[in-house]
């Protein structure tokens, strides 16, 4: 009988020395991890270069697109609307948004090391998130815009004026850039691993948790809380929003009337569904519940390929855009003709 309590006093010391000896390796580790490995995407050399290759073009496409729509809208008086000051205000942020990720991960596509420093993955992390956050407000301040438009077109002129939209900009701005301020510090105070090692090709919230010494589950309740609220409140915005909207549109006796109206909102629907449906996947649940994999493509979806469909979207389907960047094409060829002072 002694010989058993010996030997279970033995592991209870044993269990405490291991204990101990874990959280002084994670003080040690938490003062000294001064930059994360950005695992990305661990293909072959060849598919390397075919994948920068590509995410440079559409880099490149997507920065000329929004930049197209945004001087479309700079130089065509009559594309001085609320309407368009927002969707040039959406192109300006999309440029952001796709250059807080892209160079870095292009870069990484041709390193070896693939390190980013600690104040960089946290710099990165905080305004990756601020634009995305800034990005749904944007599409709901539009939705909103659409809803006085054609639900309430008598009071439209006095009610969104140009003043008031600039407003409503700089609020979606500020707001965008102040949400995430907590979630952002809360994380950056964990102590983490030695092994600092990042299984994505950003800094995201689920693989920086994973990368913590010590559980954080009140941090992970409270990231998921803030993503849940933000995706459900702007998307409830913007569902009500269109819900009147087509309901005001089937009461048009015409069906002219009716398409002019459909087509002036189908763009922001479709813009909206590929952004809220993507983020959603990665999002809305607690970090652990999805694969890894899973929210690097869906991260990679939203963050690369919709500011690029942003400006094909817009132009494609908005009649006035078109005619828009039709003269700002004219303008800019006319000004290349060597002989136009002669």
């Amino acid at each position: 009988m002694f010989h058993k309590a010996n030997s279970n006093m033995e592991i209870c010391h044993s269990f405490a020395a291991l204990k101990a000896n874990k959280y002084t390796h994670v003080e040690n580790c938490s003062s000294s991890v001064s930059k994360f490995i950005l695992l990305g995407f661990p293909y072959t050399w060849e598919i390397r270069i075919l994948c920068f290759s590509v995410f440079s073009g559409t880099y490149i496409l997507t920065l000329i697109g929004n930049l197209c729509i945004i001087c479309a809208v700079r130089c065509d008086h009559q594309l001085q609307t609320p309407m368009y000051i927002l969707l040039a205000n959406f192109s300006f942020l999309e440029i952001w948004f796709i250059t807080s990720t892209v160079p870095n991960m292009l870069a990484n596509f041709l390193s070896e090391t693939n390190t980013i420093s600690f104040s960089g993955c946290f710099l990165q992390f905080y305004f990756f998130f601020s634009m995305g956050t800034t990005e749904t407000l944007f599409l709901s301040a539009m939705a909103f815009d659409r809803y006085l438009a054609i639900c309430r077109p008598l009071h439209y002129p006095t009610v969104m004026t140009v003043p008031r939209c600039i407003r409503m900009g700089a609020c979606c701005w500020l707001c965008g850039f102040l949400y995430f301020l907590l979630p952002i510090y809360l994380i950056s105070q964990l102590p983490f691993c030695c092994l600092s090692k990042i299984d994505h090709f950003l800094c995201d919230p689920g693989p920086l948790l994973k990368l913590s010494c010590v559980p954080a589950p009140v941090t992970e309740i409270l990231c998921a809380i803030y993503n849940s609220v933000l995706i459900f409140s702007t998307l409830l915005c913007i569902t009500s929003s269109y819900t009147l909207v087509i309901r005001a549109v089937f009461r048009v006796p015409s069906a002219e009337g009716r398409q002019k109206a459909f087509s002036t909102c189908g763009s922001h629907l479709s813009v909206v569904s590929l952004f809220y449906g993507s983020i959603m996947v990665v999002y809305v649940s607690p970090t652990a519940g999805n694969p890894v994999g899973i929210q690097k493509y869906v991260t990679l979806f939203y963050s690369v390929l919709t500011p690029l469909f942003n400006p094909l979207i817009y132009s494609l389907r908005n009649k006035e855009m078109k005619e828009a960047l039709r003269k700002l094409f004219k303008t800019v060829r006319f000004r290349q003709r060597p002989g136009r002072n002669l």
